[in-house]
């Protein structure tokens, strides 16, 4: 489900399939993992990922909010336009950072 990657000093996750409830306790053990490294420089990369459900939303802001209590930060990359409508609707591209592609949210962190 997550492939880790690394550029300069950040891990990119590469998510792969739908994010939904039965997946998404895989991804909260990825990135218990993840926050116990002391990760401060995450990419979420959504190439792979054709749909998103409410638990998969909720692990994402639970990781979102880990992150910044230890000075981290996240960012979301490469979504496909109807997970993406799934943030807009839901007010939550207002709280993630999203780039259209990784390079741009690379270049920006």
């Amino acid at each position: 489900m997550i492939r880790e990657e690394r550029a300069n000093n950040v891990l990119i996750c590469v998510l792969d399939g739908e994010v939904n409830i039965n997946t998404s306790p895989d991804l909260r053990k990825a990135f218990d993992t993840i926050v116990r490294n002391n990760e401060k420089k995450v990419l979420i990369d959504f190439s792979n990922v054709p749909y998103i459900d409410s638990s998969g939303l909720a692990t994402l802001i639970e990781m979102l909010q880990r992150l910044r209590r230890i000075g981290g930060t996240m960012k979301l990359a490469n979504m496909s336009q109807k997970v993406k409508n799934v943030f807009e609707i839901t007010k939550l591209a207002k709280l993630f950072e999203i780039a259209d592609t990784r390079d741009a949210a690379l270049n920006n962190f």
